[in-house]
């Protein structure tokens, strides 16, 4: 039940000590508002570390690295292994982990730039190949037209998607792309769509500069019909990108007869050990930046606990005549217990609100700065910002039982004789 005479004193008494209880819930303050920036700004970091990835989190890439060293099963040593259809089939097949198992080409070999033509302009782009599910797997959105989809492929259509950086060179501005042609190769492509990349860095910069059509119709028209560049693949939920990327591994060591020893003839990676490399880099900063501000919390909560201490002690007589009076000791708790937990919530939104109001400024400040991206990303969220004042309040009210009991076990008359 509301009781305003109550709350009148706490003020009354909050206000008699204002340096003393000003400096306490300073404390208080200060540990919530530190809380609340080093998580905000590591959010942002993480933030902006994940982001590199997009949708690309559980991926796994295997290319031919090197000529084989070791001779094996009737094979001599210096061959390349170059993969083939049968390859991704026998993976989809023969691994129940794996989701998603495709083959990709490139027109001219990996990372080999071709000449687009658009009417008078022109550039190099890496012109590679592409199925429905690498719009997933490399975080790709249409933002004009389409992408590559099955029939796309099944029909060996000559369809192509461009990156934005592409569309910017081989296009004027506000022209619509959409029903033109370019050239590759001296091969004309139907533009059916411009993406782009929604992972940020470096990885995104290059991807805004590919020029994308279906893998089967590249593979048909630039003579690639026997082999795949590079195989990617994702697992089914649940399952570990990494043990998937062992188990194609070891599938195509068998294969294509490659001797377990040789050890550098496949190039593999998988996003997913990254990613969660990525994570617990994360989770150890978030965890530090906890143990950094609630030590400081703790530090202004024992200094409520100690305020409220010599606060029995000066309100000793006052306490022995309430007791004189007939006021309970659960009265007498509860007055000292409420005024800790006044001064250590009041002090903790404030040091809350302080926070997210920096981390605001901060946020709008980084949006201009491309150098330093994290600090447009910095947050907190609602649930974190609740907890750590459920902690502060939890604090407060158990570091004022201490005094509130020897408040409770005052002798009116020894207590009223007190000077």
């Amino acid at each position: 039940m509301f009781d305003l005479d109550n709350w009148q004193e706490i003020y009354a008494t909050l206000k008699k000590h204002k340096l003393r209880s000003g400096l306490t819930a300073f404390g208080v303050m200060w540990g919530v508002f530190m809380l609340v920036v080093l998580l905000g700004v590591g959010n942002g970091l993480r933030n902006d570390a994940l982001s590199g990835f997009g949708d690309n989190a559980n991926t796994v890439f295997i290319w031919t690295a090197s000529k084989t060293q070791i001779p094996h099963k009737g094979f001599d040593k210096n061959r390349w292994v170059m993969y083939r259809p049968g390859d991704a089939v026998a993976i989809k097949a023969r691994i129940p982990e794996a989701e998603v198992v495709l083959g990709i080409n490139e027109v001219g070999g990996w990372l080999s730039a071709q000449y687009v033509v658009h009417g008078d302009n022109s550039g190099s782009y890496i012109t590679r190949g592409a199925h429905p599910e690498i719009a997933q797997m490399s975080s790709f959105k249409p933002v004009q037209g389409r992408f590559i989809n099955k029939r796309d492929n099944d029909e060996l259509r000559k369809v192509a998607v461009i990156g934005t950086k592409v569309y910017e060179s081989l296009f004027e501005p506000e022209q619509n792309p959409i029903g033109d042609s370019i050239q590759i190769g001296g091969v004309d492509f139907l533009v059916v769509g411009v993406f782009k990349p929604m992972a940020t860095g470096d990885q995104a910069m290059q991807d805004a500069e590919l020029v994308l059509i279906p893998n089967e119709t590249l593979r048909y028209t630039f003579n690639q019909t026997w082999y795949y560049g590079h195989l990617r693949m994702t697992p089914k939920p649940g399952h570990s990108a990494a043990a998937l990327e062992q188990k194609a591994l070891a599938l195509l060591r068998e294969r294509h007869k490659v001797h377990p020893d040789d050890t550098g003839v496949f190039g593999s990676f998988n996003t997913d050990t990254v990613f969660q490399q990525v994570q617990g880099l994360f989770t150890g900063i978030t965890a530090f930046s906890w143990f950094v501000a609630i030590g400081t919390i703790l530090a202004g909560v024992i200094g409520v606990g100690n305020i409220m201490l010599i606060t029995v002690k000066e309100r000793t007589r006052e306490i022995g005549l309430r007791k004189a009076l007939g006021a309970t000791a659960r009265s007498i708790v509860g007055m000292i217990v409420q005024e800790a937990v006044v001064i250590t919530a009041v002090a903790g939104y404030t040091g809350l609100v302080l926070g997210v109001f920096v981390l605001e400024l901060i946020s709008s400040f980084g949006r201009n700065l491309p150098d330093m991206r994290f600090l447009g990303m910095v947050e907190i969220d609602f649930g974190t910002a609740i907890l750590a004042i459920a902690i502060l309040v939890i604090a407060g009210f158990l570091a004022s039982l201490l005094p509130a009991s020897k408040a409770a076990k005052v002798n009116p008359i020894v207590a009223l004789q007190d000077e």
